[in-house]
């Protein structure tokens, strides 16, 4: 492990991190989200889903520094009387783990349809593009709604609930494999064209191995630049999601659904419900987005 550690160090992609301040500051931004969020059982000072836990007479206590704040709740409470600190790291996993899992779900969907579409070509490449652009001529957005309306007819109000997590990976998902598959496509059509593509089909070799052995090697660097931007975009929109109410139930809040509570309170005076789970969103979000686009210029010679 430390080697390899060594070896992505002393690489030509850790030399461009060196050379960027912004992407190393954003990087530990990054990491330090991504750890708290992974150790909120050990991290949160208390368990905000543990109801015996909550007491009423606690509700809506502000920031510790203040003038009535407590110091077992340094950012405050919500109108249940939960920690405001806690809820956000326990919320950061859960919109951590919806994008990185949407994510995911559109790569695999975009890559192998962009793949299939540009190797094979024809009616396939005409018809699979056509599906494309009808789609990007609506906003992502409004395909996770219509994905998340047709679960909620399709599943019961308990069944949903319980399924809320991948109801939203599998929204976010589908409204976002569209710019895998053109650019997966564009790569592969010209590397379909190349010399070791042309000798693994006169040996024989199937289309199936020659697109996911000898093509997907060769197109996957694009593929990474935009999924880590695609993740950034994923988090904004599974908050978009859940402050609009179709997103994470109350009972299990992601970083959206505390902005949502928080934002009922919002003209009583208690702003700290809203604004600490938002400014760590804005934190994830700007972190990774950063993190991106330094990426893509590391990757591209023509960038640097």
């Amino acid at each position: 492990m430390l080697q390899v550690a060594a070896r992505l160090w002393n690489s030509d992609l850790g030399w461009s991190l060196r050379q960027s301040p912004v992407a190393i500051v954003a990087a530990i931004v990054a990491f330090v989200c991504i750890g708290a969020a992974a150790f909120a059982p050990w991290l949160a000072p208390h368990d905000p889903f543990d109801l015996a836990s909550l007491d009423l007479l606690d509700a809506l206590s502000p920031p510790a520094w203040l003038a009535e704040g407590k110091a077992s709740y340094p950012l405050g409470t919500d109108d249940q009387g939960r920690d405001v600190l806690s809820g956000i790291l326990y919320g950061a996993r859960i919109s951590l783990l919806v994008g990185i899992a949407s994510v995911l779900l559109s790569m695999v969907i975009g890559v192998t349809v962009g793949l299939v579409s540009g190797y094979v070509g024809g009616a396939v490449d005409a018809i699979v593009m056509r599906v494309a652009d009808v789609q990007l001529s609506f906003p992502a957005i409004l395909i996770a709604l219509l994905v998340d309306g047709i679960a909620r007819v399709a599943l019961s109000g308990e069944m949903h609930s319980t399924l809320a997590l991948w109801v939203l990976v599998l929204s976010i998902g589908l409204s976002g494999w569209v710019q895998y598959a053109r650019t997966v496509r564009g790569s592969t059509l010209v590397e379909r064209r190349k010399e070791y593509v042309q000798a693994a089909q006169l040996i024989g070799r199937g289309a199936g191995g020659i697109m996911f052995r000898h093509l997907l090697p060769n197109v996957t660097g694009p593929v990474l630049v935009i999924g880590t931007i695609h993740l950034a975009t994923a988090i904004i929109t599974e908050a978009t999601l859940s402050f609009l109410g179709v997103g994470m139930p109350v009972t299990t809040p992601s970083l959206g659904t505390l902005i949502r509570i928080g934002n009922d309170f919002l003209f009583s005076g208690d702003w700290w419900m809203s604004l600490f789970p938002g400014a760590a969103l804005v934190l994830l979000a700007l972190s990774v987005n950063l993190l991106g686009d330094w990426l893509r210029d590391a990757l591209n010679p023509r960038l640097r």
